[in-house]
Parts: C-alpha cells; structure tokens; sequence
C-alpha cells in the first residue's frame, strides 16, 4: 500500500512522457514527474520517494525531504493566511494548509508554529494542526519512572514548560527543573522524575538521584579547571547565582560538590571551592 505522507521505497515500472511511474508489492502505482527522475536508473530498480497529494490533487511521489511527515511534530513557519486558513512551509512546492479550526492560536503571516502532521480523512490531504494535546495520550504510559525519554519542548506555562514525551505523551518541566534556555521545537533528551495520579508525568532534563552526581561533579571540576582551579560558590550561595555559573540547582551542587570533597578532589574554603593540584 502506497502511504501518503510518508516516505515508501518503490519499483520503477515503466517510463513515460511525464515521468516515471513506480509500483509498490500491491501494484499501486504513482507518478514520479520528470524533475524529479534520477540521472541514471533502471526499469524495476527501487527507490525511495515522498508521497502526497500536488496542487491538483493528484497523488504523486517526489525525492524532496518535507520538514515534517505524517504523524511527526515540527516547527514551521506560516507563509500565508487566507479566509480559509493557513499555509506553512514544508520544504515542498505545494504548502501544508492549517484549517483555521486547527489552529490553538490564529496563526499570522510570517509567525512559527509547533504543528502536527496528519491525513485527513475526508479529503485524503495531508493537514497541519497546533492543537498538539489532542494527538497525546496518557492513558496507556509506555514509559516508567528515572526512564531517559525524547522530549519535545511544546509551549510554556505559569508553572513550567509543557513538553511532548517519545512523540506520545505530555509531560512538564517545572520552573524550577528549568536550568537552561528552551524555546518551543527544540528537541533533547530527559528523564521521567515522577508520574503522579492521573499518569502526569513530571520531566527533569538532568538524571535522576544518584544518577544526577557524577555529571554534576564533572561539569563543577571542569568549571574549576576552566577558571584557574577556583570558584566563588559555597553552600551559602544564592541558588540563583550556582543556576548562572553551573546550570543546576543549589540542592544539585551540594551533592556533587561532597562527592567531589570526600574524593579529595577539592578543598572547601569559607570564599569557595579550590581545585586539589
């Protein structure tokens, strides 16, 4: 079965005027259109193309890589905005269309936007959506608690950023789990710190525990090796201070600061911490 939306490794057939039409294992066949032909091919050779449907709604296959697929999230960019919705770039000749009832926010000229990609089923055309919640589900949790997982940043809150766990789940990041700079679409690993009732999932970008000393002790020994062996930070430091020199939390330094002390790593001074020569 040919899937639109999606990439599908196919046989050449036959060549025509317009093109080359391919044939998957059920003898589906669709057009490669000439600018897109590879210099050099061979009748029944495969390859890979992009399906979906052109401007005149035919289906087609093309060698272009979308910015997005079907059932992936991404972030682009809104072309256009008509009386019947919105236009993104995809990296495709023919723009992805965003129905203003997709929309979370009415979507302007020119603004980003965190979408998702699916068919939709009336018209077979693929279509964007920022409604992302609603292609989430946490009701089944395929992850458990201290898992490392794939984190998409999805939008922020009053109490932390909402983000998109392995492409299935929600989870948040709370304020004061947040030691760096996220902006929506951005794409990183993270750990599952607690699933609470309900399966909400609390998310950390750090690991978990004990799982959180040893890289915290590396990133404070290579801040001392970095600044000539010292460092101005004490267990009496403001927590915001250690968040803008370190990137984590007081609680966080303390405990990777001990390792460090009981490894004779680093003296503890009264004015801060010294490097062990």
């Amino acid at each position: 079965m040919i899937k639109i939306g999606e990439y599908n490794t196919l046989e050449i057939i036959r060549e025509t005027e317009p093109g080359l039409f391919l044939e998957d294992t059920e003898g589906n066949e669709v057009l490669l259109p000439n600018r897109y032909v590879p210099e050099e091919f061979k009748i029944w050779d495969k390859i890979e193309v992009f399906v979906y449907l052109d401007n005149e709604e035919r289906l087609v296959a093309v060698t272009d890589k979308p910015y997005i697929t079907r059932g992936e999230f991404a972030v682009l960019r809104c072309n256009a905005v008509t009386e019947f919705g919105a236009f993104l770039d995809w990296g495709m000749v023919k723009e992805l269309f965003c129905p203003f009832k997709e929309q979370a926010f009415k979507m302007k000229q020119g603004g980003w936007y965190l979408v998702y990609c699916f068919l939709d089923e009336e018209t077979n055309r693929l279509v964007a959506s920022s409604k992302t919640n609603q292609f989430l589900d946490n009701k089944d949790l395929t992850v458990q608690q201290f898992e490392e997982v794939d984190l998409i940043i999805s939008h922020p809150s009053d109490i932390g950023m909402n983000v998109i766990v392995n492409k299935k789940h929600q989870g948040l990041i709370f304020n004061d789990d947040i030691f760096q700079d996220l902006s929506v679409g951005d794409r990183l690993k993270g750990y599952v710190k607690k699933i609470r009732p309900g399966n909400k999932l609390d998310i950390v970008l750090g690991k978990i525990g004990y799982r959180n000393i040893e890289p915290n002790a590396d990133a404070i020994m290579k801040e001392l090796q970095d600044n000539g062996g010292y460092l101005n930070l004490t267990d009496k430091s403001d927590p915001d201070t250690i968040k803008s020199v370190l990137q984590m939390s007081k609680k966080s330094f303390k405990k990777a600061v001990g390792t460090l002390y009981r490894k004779k790593l680093i003296d503890i001074k009264d004015d801060g911490i010294y490097l062990v020569s």
